[in-house]
């Protein structure tokens, strides 16, 4: 029964920690996206988003982290370190960076010191998705992980979002042509 309580715990901190990190590309491609409004608009619009990625990171983002990490550690301590968790615990490693990274911009945004276009932050949003799907398939199917199948699911995955990304891209600068 405790061994569940630990899961259940994991997984709600998995959930709070990924909204973050999805909403939070989002509010960085809307950032940049204020730099193409004109004044005063723009300053307004900056500040706006710096308050809501400042309190995002920091009041959802991170406490998400940490109670995973917290209670994926618990987990660790009850179930072991089995072979399919190696693979998870090194993602897991490189969502840490995404969100680490996600700070980095989320100041660099703060002081105008991003040179990130939009187009740029619209994929870097994708890595969490990504990320997601990777571990999700790991953990259901543990030691019967077939990565030839994962391979060709995570790739169909990546060209759909890359396909979709490019014509949304398109769509908003014709979009923008015809407006002007």
């Amino acid at each position: 029964m405790y061994f569940l309580y630990i899961k259940a715990l994991h997984i709600i901190g998995v959930i709070v920690w990924f909204a973050g990190l999805f909403y939070l590309g989002r509010l960085f491609v809307y950032h940049q996206e204020a730099n193409l409004r004109s004044e005063p608009l723009r300053t307004v619009m900056k500040l706006q988003f710096s308050q809501m990625e400042r309190r995002l990171y920091y009041g959802i983002t991170w406490p998400g982290l940490c109670i995973s990490i917290v209670f994926g550690t618990a987990l660790i301590f009850e179930i072991g370190l089995q072979n399919w968790l190696h693979y998870k615990l090194g993602l897991v490693a490189l969502l840490v960076g995404y969100h680490l990274w996600c700070g980095h911009l989320r100041k660099q945004l703060l002081n105008d010191r991003c040179n990130w276009s939009t187009k740029q932050f619209r994929f870097f949003n994708e890595i969490p998705t990504l990320l997601l799907v990777s571990i999700v398939f790991i953990v259901v199917f543990k030691n019967e992980f077939s990565w030839s199948i994962f391979s060709i699911i995570l790739g169909s995955l990546i060209l759909l979002i890359s396909v979709t990304l490019q014509w949304l891209v398109k769509r908003r600068e014709n979009e923008a042509t015809e407006n002007n």
